[in-house]
């Protein structure tokens, strides 16, 4: 179990920068896209939630991130209370300055966004959960890479929370599939390089499979269209 400096994460998260204490040689220390950010955690804000499908749902989504753009098609008739969700949550201006708060580098592979406290527990303001949508069948890649689907803790609890399959992974067919990535895999891959990690009650940080990303990934502006 290799330790990280816990005043290097705590600098890496507010500014962006790269964990660098830890035997570079082995793993690359950041993204050379990726941009300081001073985004910081805060309470989401409440808004009134689509009750039902809009007449028209935009096509696309585009996440303009610190470390640059990720663009989606929506899946508007297989996944259409999903996609109205998510797309008045990003032309609402919800994920602006949100922090993706989980990585995960092994068996399953996928950057999770959308929670504006970024601790993984956090969604709209007055919004209830709301049932799933085009859920996979069960197998071996029912997540492929590409696949923007919504995080849950369990059935009709989805708020604003989603992940971005990098490499193709199986999960249980609990998860909504609303999109699929156009562009920004690459990217993706490259910030799934550097790695995740969790912190030990001693405050002492280090590499694990699933927990925050090393590289600090905020998504400055979403709008879909």
């Amino acid at each position: 179990m290799k330790k990280i400096s816990l005043a290097l994460v705590l600098i890496a998260f507010l500014t962006g920068t790269s964990l660098v204490s830890v035997q570079a040689a082995e793993r690359p220390t950041s993204v050379a896209s990726c941009k300081k950010s001073t985004a910081k955690p805060r309470v989401p804000a409440t808004l009134k939630q689509p009750m039902a499908p809009a007449k028209k749902i935009p096509a696309t989504l585009t996440l303009n991130t610190n470390c640059g753009p990720i663009r989606a098609t929506l899946l508007t008739k297989r996944a259409p209370q999903t996609t109205t969700n998510i797309s008045f949550l990003a032309n609402s201006k919800y994920y602006n300055g949100t922090i993706c708060h989980r990585l995960t580098t092994d068996g399953l592979y996928v950057l999770q966004c959308g929670d504006p406290t970024a601790q993984g527990a956090g969604s709209p303001g007055g919004w209830s959960g709301y049932k799933e949508e085009n859920l996979p069948k069960v197998g071996a890649k029912n997540y492929p890479a590409g696949t923007l689907a919504m995080a849950n803790s369990g059935p009709g609890t989805n708020g604003s929370q989603f992940f971005l399959v990098y490499a193709d992974t199986q999960l249980g067919p609990n998860y909504t599939i609303f999109g699929r990535i156009t562009s920004g895999l690459d990217l993706l891959k490259k910030i799934a390089e550097v790695g995740a990690y969790k912190v030990e009650s001693d405050g002492q940080a280090y590499y694990a499979p699933d927990g925050f990303p090393i590289q600090l990934v905020v998504i400055e502006t979403a709008s879909a269209k």
